[in-house]
């Protein structure tokens, strides 16, 4: 029999038809293949006969048989003619699949780049490769992140570029203007390369790493290295500054329109509300009224005033003070004294640890801005009064962020052992942790052909079917299917061949499934250790 094989690969990738006399090929997934075969003598029908079971019929021509079909995966093929009596031995076609393209970042080397400020221009550098060639136009998609935290947006952006070079390797370059893309601090601008092979019908898409631009927020202030220790806390009051500049900036507006009274009211509510946050924000400075410490009563303060101030204590504080006892009066000038009669020593900004100390710092700067803002108010003068509220917002804006509190660090607490129950020789309640049997070997039909094969003596048909059967159902745990259909079908054509009997016992070794792990035997430490084990049974051990 004569053969010659023409293989047409698809156009795009640019490969010529080749013909050969070989029925063993390689050719690219979707080539068109043509047979031509001559017989001596001629029989009267010839097919190609797949390996799973399909068949491609060939046609008689003026001096040969002539067949054609399309790749689309590897297979196994036999020439059957009619009239033969021996069968031919199994050809195999490899297809080589089309391999996606690959994309790599040239410039910048890192994935990250801080940038503060970002630069006018940022320097982009892709290479892409294929092994059957690149579209010349590739997507540069690049994604602006604006906010923080659950309330980011994104903005897509997408520009064209082209590569130069070889259509199977080709580069691509860009230079971005971040301020085209309205980049802000705090925000991030990523940039990754979108390229296309030349596959038809459809292309096959790959994207690069993502490169990232950031522009970094201002630095926080607080303990730095303490992030395992720390956890962010954001009072849901933090943002009412910003409605007293609102309110004071449309008090401002409102002026030609109101009286003065009116403005002046609501001017001073206004001043009432800055005095309100002032004392929440106090809290957090361990602060719990306006002046400190009061003096002691004069003749011409009523009493009552005196013990129950606006901006003082009452005695039903809720703070449990011990009542002074007039038997035992404290000395002139006795600093403990004066400090028991007329302050408390929670009133100490020292006293606080939620926050660090540069933290209190720059809210101690906001309450005296907040004190400020809070007079000019009070005096109907907003106008004033807004520098004092912008600055104190902006010192809120730092606490907001630097905000944390730090919690111990606590080890790992595990329960008190039992003394008691230690080394007592007692085994109730110890469930068996014997092994599970192990499989037998016809229950795996790989593990008894492998065994048959072994023995030396023929192999029966029945062990071969099921073996290809597994084989169909197992094929990802199979490293080359194929390679054992071909072995099997070797091995039926000659049930004798040593060697066709070693390669298909060697390729059912590799697809056999691990036996599980044994239980190692435990040493009995000899005598003595028989001697424990008896003990043991014989329930002496306890005692």
């Amino acid at each position: 029999m004569e053969a010659q094989l023409r293989i047409e690969p698809p156009g795009y990738t640019g490969i010529a038809a080749t013909t050969t006399d070989e029925l063993d090929v390689q050719a690219p997934v979707g080539s068109r293949l043509h047979w031509t075969l001559r017989f001596d003598p001629q029989p009267a029908a010839a097919a190609l006969a797949l390996h799973d079971g399909s068949r491609v019929e060939l046609r008689r021509g003026d001096d040969a048989w002539v067949a054609e079909t399309r790749l689309e995966a590897s297979l196994l093929y036999r020439v059957s003619a009619e009239g033969e009596a021996a069968q031919g031995r199994l050809h195999r076609i490899d297809a080589v699949p089309d391999a996606a393209p690959v994309v790599r970042v040239r410039i910048p080397e890192r994935g990250l780049t801080l940038a503060d400020p970002p630069p006018r221009a940022w320097p982009l550098s892709f290479e892409a490769e294929d092994d059957h060639g690149l579209q010349a136009e590739a997507r540069l998609l690049v994604t602006r992140s604006e906010g923080s935290g659950e309330n980011v947006r994104f903005h897509e952006h997408v520009r064209v570029l082209r590569g130069r070079g070889d259509r199977r390797a080709l580069r691509f370059d860009a230079s971005l203007d971040p301020s085209d893309f309205g980049l802000q601090r705090g925000e991030d601008l990523v940039a990754r390369l979108e390229v296309r092979d030349n596959r038809s019908p459809q292309p096959q898409v790959a994207r690069s790493a993502s490169v990232i631009l950031r522009w970094p927020e201002q630095p926080l202030l607080g303990a730095e290295g303490l992030e395992g220790l720390a956890r962010q806390v954001l009072p849901a009051y933090f943002r009412s500054q910003r409605q007293i500049i609102i309110d004071a900036e449309a008090l401002i507006a409102q002026r030609p329109q109101l009286s003065e009274d009116a403005f002046a009211a609501r001017s001073d509510a206004l001043g009432v509300d800055q005095r309100l946050l002032r004392l929440r924000y106090g809290q957090f400075l361990g602060e719990e009224s306006e002046a400190g410490s009061r003096p002691p009563p004069t003749s011409d303060l009523p009493v009552a005033d005196a013990e129950d101030g606006e901006d003082g204590h009452a005695h039903d504080d809720g703070h449990d003070h011990a009542a002074s006892d007039p038997a035992t009066p404290q000395g002139f000038g006795d600093p403990g004294g004066i400090l028991e009669a007329f302050g408390h020593t929670h009133d100490l900004p020292e006293a606080a640890t939620l926050l660090d100390p540069e933290t209190r710092e720059i809210l101690r700067s906001a309450l005296r801005e907040m004190w400020q803002s809070e007079l000019h108010l009070r005096q109907a003068e907003p106008a004033k009064a807004l520098p004092y509220a912008n600055r104190a917002l902006e010192f809120i804006k730092q606490v907001q962020q630097a905000d944390r509190i730090y919690l111990q660090r606590v080890g790992t607490r595990l329960p008190p052992i039992d003394e008691t129950r230690r080394l007592g020789g007692k085994r109730e309640g110890i469930a068996p942790r014997a092994p599970s049997p192990p499989s037998r070997p016809g229950d795996d039909p790989v593990q008894a052909a492998w065994q048959a094969l072994g023995e030396g003596g023929p192999v029966a048909t029945e062990t071969l079917d099921a073996v290809q059967d597994w084989a169909a159902d197992h094929a990802a745990l199979v490293g080359d299917p194929l390679a054992l259909v071909a072995a099997i079908d070797a091995l039926r054509i000659d049930p004798g061949c040593v060697a066709c009997r070693e390669d298909l016992r060697g390729l059912l070794w590799a697809a056999m499934r691990r036996p599980d792990g044994g239980v190692a035997p435990r040493e009995t430490g000899g005598e003595t250790g028989r001697r424990y084990l008896e003990l043991l049974q014989s329930g002496e051990g306890a005692r």
